[in-house]
């Protein structure tokens, strides 16, 4: 199975308080929409903390052409884009030239050609990339081009895939819009940008973060939810408030479903890799799904410390994931977006530097012991010590090397039969047998002190 190998982020150096972007607001609101007061406590409603912007506060103050949005949209995912990828490539111990295939993932901004063709002509990348730029997905995309990447990854286990995720909400904020939506989105929306390294099976991870499987849904007359209104002076948000009640209604049977289809169940998830979305979304995860918050809790952390960044965010929480650790077991990705649709990602997550580290440890001790029993074995024999029975070294040696072959093989292996019962069986044999019994009798040195 594909699998992760690292992920990047970018944290803008405009990233503020949401005190001062509620006071911002405010101001700016004041004179031209009267419900201001009444739903200013939104943004302390929010949770968030602080906000991701990729412009000062400044920049919003004056009023900006939909092209002026655009050009600025372009120019800033270009240059951030490529810092985050020469960040997860350097992660990764990669190169450029490895990369095999790009898939590019937005909804706030325009280009033709595509972003991705911009980064690779700027970044001189392979010219034969396998190019993949969607939009459209909003929030979705981030999970939906992890599962297309691990279509590719399945198909060429050679392939190394990069995942670029860029979503400047921010430069969609419309200056004239003193709508209750507008307002709505103003105390939510950020920007982020994130990449993503996925592997094919011929390339062996540092960390065990294996893609299983995905599946998606676009849920029938529901397409008004969520999405934009395209205006002459940009795009305008349409964000319902019925989104926390279809995911009561619908996520949980959809989750039981998808992990029924690879045998599992909600207890055998370990690690909820969620898009955020908002205070009241991760209120219904919880209840739907019948969760303690604790389940989510990088997800809401990812949300305090950088408000919902569309697409990215979920990157963000599995970058979250990856730096602070995860518990052992499968991991779920999902986010939901326009149409209106959900995207979900089975992983299987396994701390493998944790294990190798345990090991190395045992083969340590192991090896320390045999060196002082040959040092123990050494000085009675020069004090005139007199053996009994026959040595055992070499077949004690093989099955420590077997017991950690097996160790290593369970690790590696997916299996419900645990391959230790391989070394247990294979040192009941050895022991009841007669032949190999007698060379492993144990050697005894036996020493009188004059």
């Amino acid at each position: 199975m594909p699998s992760i190998s690292a992920i990047s982020k970018v944290d803008f150096p405009h990233k503020l308080d949401q005190k001062f972007v509620k006071e911002y607001v405010r101001n700016m609101f004041a004179d031209d929409f009267p419900l201001v007061e009444r739903l200013i406590d939104a943004f302390d409603n929010t949770e968030i903390k602080q906000r991701n912007f990729c412009e000062p506060l400044s920049y919003y103050d004056q009023h900006h052409s939909f092209h002026d949005h655009n050009l600025e949209y372009i120019r800033i995912s270009l240059e951030y884009s490529i810092k985050a990828i020469e960040d997860v490539l350097q992660k990764a111990e990669l190169s450029k030239n490895d990369i095999t295939d790009i898939i590019f993932v937005s909804t706030t901004g325009l280009a033709t050609p595509s972003l991705d063709a911009l980064i690779i002509n700027s970044m001189r990348l392979n010219p034969n990339i396998n190019r993949i730029p969607i939009w459209g997905l909003g929030c979705a995309a981030g999970v939906s081009a992890v599962a297309k990447a691990n279509i590719i990854g399945k198909v060429n286990p050679d392939a190394v895939i990069l995942i670029v995720a860029v979503e400047l909400c921010s430069l969609t904020f419309l200056r004239n819009d003193f709508s209750k939506s507008n307002f709505i989105a103003s105390s939510l929306f950020s920007d982020g940008i994130a990449a993503c390294i996925i592997r094919g099976d011929n390339h062996q991870p540092a960390r065990k973060l294996k893609v299983l499987s995905s599946k998606s849904k676009l849920y029938y007359d529901h397409l008004n939810v969520m999405g934009w209104d395209f205006l002459d002076s940009g795009f305008k948000v349409i964000f319902s408030k019925d989104i926390p009640t279809i995911i009561h209604s619908h996520v949980k049977d959809d989750i039981t479903m998808f992990l029924a289809e690879n045998n599992l169940t909600l207890n055998d998830i370990k690690n909820f890799i969620f898009h955020p979305g908002g205070k009241k979304v991760l209120t219904a995860y919880e209840e739907s799904l019948e969760i303690c918050s604790e389940k989510i809790k990088n997800t809401r952390e990812t949300m305090n410390d950088y408000g919902n960044m569309s697409s990215g965010t979920v990157l963000y929480v599995l970058e979250k994931f990856l730096r602070q650790g995860f518990e052992d077991g499968y991991g779920l990705m999902l986010a939901v977006g326009p149409g209106f649709s959900s995207e979900m990602v089975l992983l299987d997550m396994k701390k493998l530097m944790d294990f190798l580290i345990f090991i190395s440890v045992f083969i340590l001790q192991r090896l320390s012991e045999l060196f002082v029993a040959k040092k123990n074995e050494k000085w009675l024999r020069a004090a005139g010590a007199r053996e009994y029975g026959q040595g055992h070294y070499r077949f004690i040696v093989l099955l420590h090397v077997f017991f950690i072959l097996s160790m290593i093989g369970e690790y590696l292996v997916k299996t419900d039969v645990r391959i230790d019962y391989l070394f247990c069986g294979a040192f009941r044999l050895i022991d009841h047998s007669k032949n190999l019994g007698y060379y492993l009798s144990w050697k005894i040195l036996e020493y009188k002190n004059p």
